[in-house]
């Protein structure tokens, strides 16, 4: 009789096909799923109707990289990844989403993005 390790990683992705079940991105209303590593954060707008990324942002994005290395701390970079991927949707015209947590906590890296990006004039 053993006990089941449990593996994080499982569980998030677990977490982030229950809430796929219930929320779809449309080209009116892309979906904005976010995505963290360690190190660096993602954040893309999808559209599940045709199956297209429309645009991204991460700290490795080449116009955030240089930024990114300076900031301080992580919560600082992902508030970067906001700010940016508000400003490629504004030039896409794009105002309204749905945001994806990717089976995160709303909290930390991920809260700091979503607000940023509301503070970019996304709504959601």
């Amino acid at each position: 009789m053993g006990f089941k390790k449990i593996n994080k990683a499982e569980v998030r992705a677990r977490k982030h096909r229950s809430v796929r079940k219930k929320i779809r991105g449309t080209s009116e209303r892309p979906r904005l799923f976010v995505f963290r590593s360690a190190d660096n954060i993602y954040a893309q707008l999808v559209d599940d109707v045709n199956d297209k990324t429309i645009t991204g942002a991460s700290t490795l994005s080449a116009g955030l990289k240089a930024e990114a290395g300076k900031a301080e701390g992580k919560i600082a970079k992902a508030k970067l990844v906001g700010k940016a991927i508000a400003e490629k949707a504004k030039e896409l015209k794009i105002e309204k989403v749905i945001f994806d947590r990717g089976g995160y906590l709303y909290h930390g890296r991920v809260k700091a993005l979503a607000d940023a990006a509301r503070e970019g004039g996304l709504k959601f």
